[in-house]
């Protein structure tokens, strides 16, 4: 601004001594001081005037003209921006000092759970950048004919109109180098073999940057690696309560606690409520009770025939193919709960569920495949599946398959859980992280074939429940598996442990006289001389001084209970020895 002033200001004096020149040409008297030098010289003032005045002239017209800018980049492909885009400030700024600080070019690949938001990542940085870039492409990588198939196009957008698909590839980079700086967007990648001859090397990667989206593992040796997790619940909530009129905190929170914080999900969520109008209150029992179903329902505005249930068919396809067992353990896996799961639960066992647990090679390979293709995370010996992959397999497995699966899970649990909780210093720890998969298998009701091994989980749960101080939820997980022993034949002693950890619990809570009543057994179970023992149950009896006890933890609170554990006295109508 301040040198349009100047200009300005200089323009009137070469006017104001232009009309001096012109009157001292006409005649006028003497000027006082110098001035009479242009008097007497006129002609040779205008001489030196005139350029002068061209130059400001110049200088006058180049200051109206618009400035220069450059030009728009050229994009192919590359998809609408989100205008819901919610969050990932950190992974953004992640990307770009990786992509700047490699010199003339780089190579970042971004890898994450499928709906992680992996593409919508790099949509967004291209769009945040798209003004230090001259030439922006989108690359479906699905698969190597695709891509192939795509740079063809590509060719003939850039001019290479005789290029045949051999040479599209070095074709169109070699016409990158005069659009530099470029990047390009492989997206949805598989393993880097099937990509490597359309990434650029040596030359052709001169001042271009180029981003690869993928699900499978396999690519540090190739480039760098940003493992791009799901929301924060931070981000989770905000983006619901921006999405969704009327959800408050609390509910968006409970909303992206069932859906895992994964934004493809929660997107879907806030599209199934606005369109149909669901209150979030009301979404959110939906959800909870019935999540198989509602994964495949809600729509994307930019990408309608994506949904959640369908996320992982592709990959869970390949695996039939490649690696069946590997779905096996797949579907094993999303029948317990969201939580990591040992591996050990499927190798330790007396019978492993999957032939491939007894050879190492064979289950490393198995496991692998799940951790390969972004269904599982492996890490500390353990597996760890997102919520959503898990209702995705559940929703897809037909009935049989789910009840064949919980007999196996039922049998490798009980074989797993300690069953001396009180004597055994690693049972405390161990029943922690198998707990919640305990829960989850035994959650309905189990099919015939497990019943009995159902009813002593969940009464050994209570036991570890009762032993860490939660007794309220120990209650009832001790009455189901009193009623699953009642409902089958031949448990008189799972009944027994049964009614001796339930009068515990009624002990420890302060009602003793709500405990159940001791039923009629036969002398078996009571006589001194008696060895009872399930099938899987780990405590064995003994003689005990008196009346017979169990040499486990039950048989200790038995005797802490009462002395007359064993009486042969009559029990019919009487509570449980307190």
């Amino acid at each position: 601004m301040w040198r349009r002033l100047v200009g300005t200001v200089a323009g009137l004096l070469v006017l104001f001594v232009g009309s001096l020149a012109f009157n001292a040409a006409s005649g006028q008297s003497r000027w006082p001081g110098p001035l009479d030098f242009v008097r007497v010289h006129p002609w040779v003032v205008l001489l030196l005037l005139v350029p002068l005045a061209l130059i400001e002239l110049r200088r006058q017209s180049g200051g109206e003209r618009t400035p220069r800018t450059t030009p728009p980049p050229a994009t192919y492909r590359l998809p609408p921006r989100n205008p819901h885009f919610t969050g990932r400030e950190a992974a953004l700024r992640e990307l770009r000092r990786s992509l700047t600080s490699a010199g003339d070019a780089a190579t970042q690949v971004v890898h994450g759970l499928g709906g992680v938001g992996k593409t919508q990542l790099a949509v967004e940085y291209a769009y945040r950048h798209l003004s230090t870039y001259r030439f922006v492409a989108y690359v479906d990588a699905e698969g190597p004919e695709l891509v192939a198939a795509q740079f063809t196009v590509l060719a003939r957008e850039l001019g290479l109109v005789d290029t045949g698909a051999e040479q599209a590839i070095a074709g169109v980079y070699a016409t990158l180098r005069d659009r530099r700086p470029w990047l390009l967007i492989f997206d949805n990648a598989e393993k880097p073999g099937s990509l490597v001859h359309a990434l650029p090397s040596g030359d052709r990667t001169r001042n271009g940057h180029v981003i690869v989206t993928t699900r499978v593992s396999g690519w540090s040796s190739r480039a760098d690696v940003l493992d791009l997790q799901v929301f924060s619940r931070q981000e989770s909530v905000d983006l619901l309560v921006r999405r969704v009129p009327g959800t408050g905190a609390v509910t968006a929170d409970r909303v992206a606690e069932q859906l895992g914080d994964l934004p493809l999900a929660l997107e879907q969520a806030a599209g199934y409520m606005t369109y149909n109008q669901t209150e979030p209150d009301a979404y959110l029992e939906l959800l909870t009770s019935r999540l198989e179903d509602m994964i495949a329902r809600g729509e994307l505005a930019d990408r309608p025939a994506v949904v959640v249930s369908t996320l992982w068919q592709l990959s869970v396809r390949k695996l039939r193919t490649e690696q069946p067992q590997a779905v096996q353990l797949l579907e094993l896996c999303a029948l317990l709960a969201p939580e990591p799961i040992p591996l050990t639960l499927f190798t330790d066992g007396p019978h492993p569920p999957l032939p491939a647990a007894a050879d190492p090679l064979s289950w490393d390979t198995t496991v692998g495949a799940l951790a390969g293709l972004g269904l599982a995370r492996r890490e500390n010996s353990a597996l760890l599946l997102h919520r959503l992959v898990q209702a995705a397999i559940r929703a897809t497995m037909p009935d049989d398959r789910i009840a064949t699966a919980r007999v196996q899970l039922c049998g490798a649990l009980l074989a797993a859980v300690p069953h001396d909780i009180h004597g055994d210093p690693a049972a405390r720890p161990r029943w922690h992280g198998l707990l919640p998969h305990v829960l989850a298998v035994t959650k309905a009701d189990p099919p015939p074939q497990c019943a009995a091994q159902a009813g002593q989980l969940l009464r050994l749960a209570a036991e570890f429940l009762l032993s860490i101080g939660d007794r309220a939820m120990a209650l009832p997980l001790c009455e189901r598996a009193l009623a699953l022993h009642e409902s089958l034949d031949g448990q008189e002693a799972q009944i027994g442990f049964d009614l001796i950890t339930m009068a515990q619990i009624h002990r420890d809570l302060g009602a003793p006289g709500t405990a159940r009543p001791w039923p009629s057994v036969p002398s078996t179970f009571t006589s001194p001389r008696c060895r009872p023992r399930a099938p899987s149950s780990r405590p064995t009896w003994r003689r005990w001084p008196g009346p017979c006890v169990s040499s486990g933890s039950t048989g200790r609170r038995c005797r802490s209970l009462s002395g007359r554990c064993g009486s042969t006295r009559p029990r019919t109508g009487r509570t449980t020895p307190m």
